[in-house]
């Protein structure tokens, strides 16, 4: 987690040393993180300057402590400030670009992930899902039932046709603002077709699943068309 908020690995074992220590000049650090002197001098520097560390001379030594671990969170919250002043630059550098891919592949956990979320952002008001396997669990329950929150919240509605064998899962409980409706038994795809405004999302849900990512209003209005036949004769 440490290393998800940018702090390196020598970051994290010598502030994790100096938090066990309590205050402690660069000796008992360097023998505690088990890294080489040059690096534990460079790496206090660093925390230093990012306000996770500071220090008193006492004589010609510096005995250092380490900032309370809440400090982490204004180290987040400034990243976090100045990222958001980066952003209307990278949104209109986003826009500006002469020719937009209109097919995007995506593969594994963390790239359907990142499918949905463009999805969830697609605009429109309606979410429709085709054919939804019980292979889609996958992603776990608990980030399938904040996904459809966060739609609700949107304001979207969802139509959404699971296949049989996730009946008992009772997805009509657990997805707000939703209309849940089953195909036939025996018809088990494992692909996965999501439209959103101008938008269709495509999931093979197989061990490392893979997706594509459709930005096309001509096709979305296909296969919407196609969701709407097969949503008629689905209960």
């Amino acid at each position: 987690m440490l290393e998800g908020i940018g702090l390196t690995n020598a970051e994290i074992k010598v502030y994790l040393a100096l938090l066990r220590l309590g205050s402690s000049t660069a000796g008992p650090i360097i023998e505690k993180s088990g890294l080489q002197s040059s690096v534990v001098h460079m790496t206090l520097a660093k925390l230093v300057d990012k306000g996770m560390a500071s220090f008193v001379m006492e004589g010609k030594r510096k005995n250092y402590q380490p900032a309370n671990p809440r400090t982490i969170i204004e180290y987040i919250n400034e990243k976090r400030e100045r990222f958001e002043e980066l952003l209307p630059q990278l949104l209109l550098e986003q826009e500006s670009a002469k020719k937009k891919s209109e097919v995007t592949s995506f593969r594994g956990i963390r790239g359907i992930k990142e499918l949905l979320y463009e999805l969830l952002e697609a605009g429109g008001k309606e979410h429709c899902t085709l054919s939804s396997p019980r292979e889609s669990l996958m992603m776990g329950e608990a980030w399938w039932e904040s996904y459809h929150a966060r739609r609700a919240k949107k304001g979207i509605r969802a139509k959404i046709i699971f296949n049989e064998s996730l009946r008992s899962w009772r997805a009509e409980r657990r997805y707000p603002n939703s209309e849940i409706r089953y195909a036939k038994a025996g018809f088990e795809p494992l692909t996965e077709v999501i439209i959103r405004n101008d938008k269709v999302g495509m999931i093979i849900w197989v061990e490392k699943p893979v997706g594509v990512l459709i930005h096309n209003a001509t096709a979305a209005k296909s296969y919407e068309g196609f969701f709407k036949l097969l949503w008629g004769s689905a209960k």
